[in-house]
């Protein structure tokens, strides 16, 4: 066989009698234009598209199949070229976004992890299949949730975290104590918050998905008549950041966990269906569409 025969068998395989190589075709979701620093996302924001999946993993790696993915107000400041924070890197342009998701392993070559475990990341790629370093996932017990697995990307995961440590550790809750907790589901009245409170009360400062869309500070400064409640009723007002308190992580997701099991907290969730549909989700995220945890189903 001569050498330009050989280059031509490698493109065509079967017209020359050489089994063809299989590739495996995956779907992915990349940042397809940004919003603006005060524009609203929507989902054409979002580009589908198809590409090949490596054939081989290398040591330490693991493929996995996605099962389900997360979509957070905080992606709204990945979708900027500058998040405004330090803990957040930005999503690039005709790259695939990522964030909270959940797998089934299929192939591994990490000592902790073997074909069929079940596994987390923080920083899962939007794709129906992904080739992670294991040294990012995380295994989960489905037990735990008695099979429900995309509660650990809700109430039994980092928003669950979210609200218990928030509140359990900048709460300032007295056992016996008459005390109120208002909670506000749009994050960002801390204004009418202000308001309603007593004296010497305390605000927790997490999230405020209404300024998401504008280029604001954060925390954004309070109107001066509200600032001047504030001060009159010494109401202080603190921020919290769930990422501070990891090390309390494991049996803060036990304690919730036993809780769902026993019916104390109740999880509700907004579930959609296909990796195409995510940046309808995420739209529909952010304009208050969802009750509950939004969450993505990928596979079954």
């Amino acid at each position: 066989m001569h050498f330009k025969q050989l280059l031509f068998c490698r493109v065509t395989d079967i017209q020359c009698g050489i089994p063809a190589k299989v590739v495996m075709m995956i779907q992915r979701v990349v940042l397809n234009s940004r919003p603006g620093k005060n524009g609203v996302p929507v989902a054409e924001n979002f580009r589908m598209e198809a590409v090949p999946l490596p054939d081989k993993i290398t040591d330490g790696q693991v493929q996995a199949r996605t099962l389900y993915l997360s979509v957070d107000p905080y992606m709204r400041c990945r979708m900027n070229e500058d998040t405004g924070s330090d803990y957040l890197l930005p999503w690039q342009l005709s790259e695939v976004a990522d964030g909270g998701g959940i797998g089934v392993v299929e192939e591994s070559k990490h000592a902790d992890f073997a074909k069929g475990d079940i596994v987390t990341s923080f920083n899962w790629p939007w794709q129906t299949k992904v080739i992670l370093d294991g040294r990012l996932l995380q295994k989960l017990d489905p037990q735990l949730v008695d099979g429900h697995l995309s509660y650990f990307l809700g109430a039994a995961g980092i928003t669950g975290l979210t609200s218990f440590l928030g509140i359990k550790e900048k709460g300032h809750v007295t056992l016996g104590a008459n005390q109120t907790m208002v909670v506000s589901g749009a994050a960002g009245a801390c204004g009418s918050l202000a308001g309603q409170m007593n004296q010497n009360s305390h605000i927790i400062l997490c999230g405020q998905i209404s300024q998401y869309n504008k280029d604001v500070p954060y925390p954004p400064p309070l109107p001066p008549a509200v600032e001047e409640i504030r001060k009159a009723r010494n109401i202080t007002r603190e921020r919290f950041l769930v990422l501070n308190y990891m090390d309390k992580q494991e049996a803060s997701i036990l304690q919730l966990c036993q809780w769902i099991k026993e019916g104390k907290l109740k999880v509700k969730e907004t579930v959609v269906k296909g990796l195409e549909n995510i940046g309808g989700a995420f739209q529909s995220m952010m304009t208050g569409g969802n009750t509950g945890k939004q969450i993505v189903l990928i596979s079954e």
